[in-house]
Formats: C-alpha cells, sequence, structure tokens
C-alpha cells in the first residue's frame, strides 16, 4: 500500500509537471537499459530486505507510509503544486536560487545554498523540511525508507549482544529525521543527537523523531569532543559533497569516535555496484541539480575511509542504495 501510494504520486507528479512533448535532458543515455524485469525485481529486494529483518528482531516494523488519511491527501496535494515549481526551476536552471532564503548573517559553506534536486527553498525552509520525505518516498516509489535501512540493518546486528544504555549515536546530516525516527524506535536506551546545517530541517527532525537533542553544526566542524561516540550515521550525505569536502568530512567522523567505534554509512550505489542499473544512475544528475554526483560515482569508498583508519565490516545493498559498516581502528 505504501509503494502504490507514492508510486501514484510521483506518476501524478510528473503528468502535472512535465507539458506533453518536453524533451528529455537525458537525450544520449551511456550506458544500456536494465534487462526488462531487472529493474523492478531490485526494487521489490528492497521491501523483503525489509520484512526479514524485521522478522529477524533487528528492528520493529517502521510505520513510515503516508499515515493519516487526510494528512496524507494534503501532502499530496502540496506536493503535486510543488512539483509544477520544481520542474519550472529545472527549465530555467535555478540551481542557487536558494541563496535567497538563506536565514541573513549566517555563513554556510559555498557549496551549501544551492536547489539540490531543484527543490524549493534549498535546505532553508520549513515548507521544504516538511515536504522532503514524500519527495524521496516519491522518487523511488515507496522504498526510500527500506533502502537506507541497510544501513540500520548492519548496525542493529553488530549492536544486537550490546546493552544499549549509555551508548551515544549522532545521525550526522539527520535532514528532517526519517532515519533518525528509526534509530530511535531500535535503539530506545541509547542517547541520540542529530546533527544538521539546517535549522529548519533540525525542527522537523525534532518533531518527526521525538529526539530533543539536535545541534546545529557543519559535518567538517563537529562539536564534539575527540573519541566521544560510539557510533556514527551517515545517510545520502557524500553524494552532495564537492571532492574535495569527502576528505574532511571523513577525518572528522574518525576523530570523534571511539576506537573501536562504529560508522554505518549509507548512500546511492555506483556504477561499478550493479552496471545493470547504471542507466538509472544517469538519471540524477541529468533530471536534478546534483552537481557532484557524478564524481561520487567513480570515487573508492573503501580506501577513502581506509585512509583514515575506518576499515569495512560488513555491507549491504538494496535497488539503489549501498550500506557500509566501518570500524575505527584502535591505535
Amino acid at each position: 500500500m505504501k509503494a502504490a501510494w507514492w508510486s501514484l504520486t510521483g506518476v501524478a507528479a510528473r503528468t502535472l509537471a512535465k507539458p506533453e512533448g518536453s524533451e528529455s535532458p537525458l537525450a544520449q543515455p551511456k550506458t544500456e537499459p536494465a534487462p526488462k524485469g531487472f529493474a523492478r525485481r531490485a526494487w521489490l529486494e528492497a521491501f523483503e530486505k525489509d520484512r526479514d529483518d524485521v522478522a529477524r528482531g533487528l528492528y520493529p516494523a517502521m510505520d513510515d507510509g503516508p499515515g493519516n488519511p487526510v494528512k496524507a491527501v494534503r501532502r499530496f496535494v502540496d506536493l503535486l503544486t510543488d512539483a509544477r515549481e520544481v520542474e519550472a526551476r529545472r527549465r530555467r536552471n535555478g540551481a542557487v536560487e536558494a541563496r535567497a532564503d538563506a536565514p541573513p548573517g549566517s555563513a554556510y559553506p559555498a557549496y551549501y545554498p544551492q536547489n539540490f534536486h531543484f527543490q524549493t527553498g534549498g535546505w532553508f525552509t520549513p515548507e521544504s523540511a516538511r515536504r522532503y520525505e514524500g519527495q524521496v518516498e516519491t522518487l523511488f516509489a515507496g522504498a526510500a525508507g527500506a533502502m537506507r535501512r541497510r544501513a540500520l540493518s548492519l548496525l542493529a546486528r553488530a549492536w544486537r549482544e550490546r546493552d544499549h544504555r549509555d551508548l551515544l549515536l549522532a545521525d550526522i546530516a539527520c535532514g528532517s529525521g526519517g532515519f533518525l525516527r528509526d534509530l530511535s524506535r531500535t535503539f530506545p536506551r541509547a542517547r541520540l543527537l542529530g546533527v544538521d546545517l539546517s535549522l529548519a530541517y533540525l525542527e522537523e527532525a525534532r518533531s518527526r523523531a521525538g529526539i530533543r537533542a539536535v545541534v546545529q553544526a557543519q559535518a567538517e566542524h563537529l562539536p564534539f569532543a575527540d573519541e566521544s561516540l560510539d557510533a556514527i550515521t551517515c545517510v545520502y550525505l557524500f553524494h552532495e559533497l564537492p571532492p574535495r569536502v569527502r576528505p574532511v568530512i571523513t577525518a572528522e567522523l574518525r576523530r570523534v569516535l571511539k576506537p573501536g567505534g562504529l560508522l554505518a554509512f549509507a548512500d546511492s550505489i555506483q556504477p561499478s555496484d550493479e552496471p545493470r542499473l547504471a542507466r538509472l544512475l544517469e538519471v540524477f544528475p541529468a533530471y536534478f541539480h546534483e552537481p557532484y554526483y557524478s564524481d561520487y560515482g567513480a570515487v573508492d569508498l573503501p580506501k577513502l575511509f581506509a585512509g583514515h583508519g575506518l576499515i569495512e565490516r560488513s555491507r549491504d545493498r538494496a535497488f539503489l542504495t549501498k550500506a557500509i559498516l566501518f570500524e575505527k581502528t584502535v591505535s
């Protein structure tokens, strides 16, 4: 039902936003399309893995469907209305209009004040924060939550025999709080922190996840003492970062982790992970404002993290997302 709802929303948004006969920005794809039915099977696998992990008791079933019918209809109408604005921004290449929405006097990294995905308000407005979860679920036909829970699965397996009391876990770039909510339900005894650079998104995360401890901070300069965190989660951040910033944040994540601490990382798959889905990966930088996505696709992630003392321990993948569990080596 969840997948059907978000799929319907996506079809309606694309139908209303794009006039008939509009040209595709993906005019000359570089890769061959996936074999017939392959993408659908990969999409279904995300739900199957999610179901199996719930059955194993790794985490509870998450209610990340459309929810209250009245609110769901209102959100549906809002997303459709905003889809026209997003399409108009795409056509005029309004990639930096979000600078006008940035709070006056605030200092942000140069790469940050952009309309990533051409979304209205960038990362700065309450309206953008409220829409974000619905937008990503619409984009992935209801599979976004199930995909990113591959990182939750890896961490829950690693912590299955541990006493979670007093463990300190920070979700870096927590956004509007969808994954933070999953963490709070899986590890109710742990101390959780949500970290993001957007105040508007932090307020939404506070409400969505029911967590008071949220911190506005750059991932490049985390306000935590050395070796103070037991675990970090980082979901869908690295493909939004310029190449020069990724090593800086990687070093910072290692700095704040305790020896033996864990980093549960999730982001887009890369073309080498599944060449049969490479055509779908071409869509992101073509249809959306994703200025650093193509470069991300070529990064050797295990090598990047190993260079900063974070060693891969396990990994998983579902549809268009992969998760890797890294451990900080003991010096």
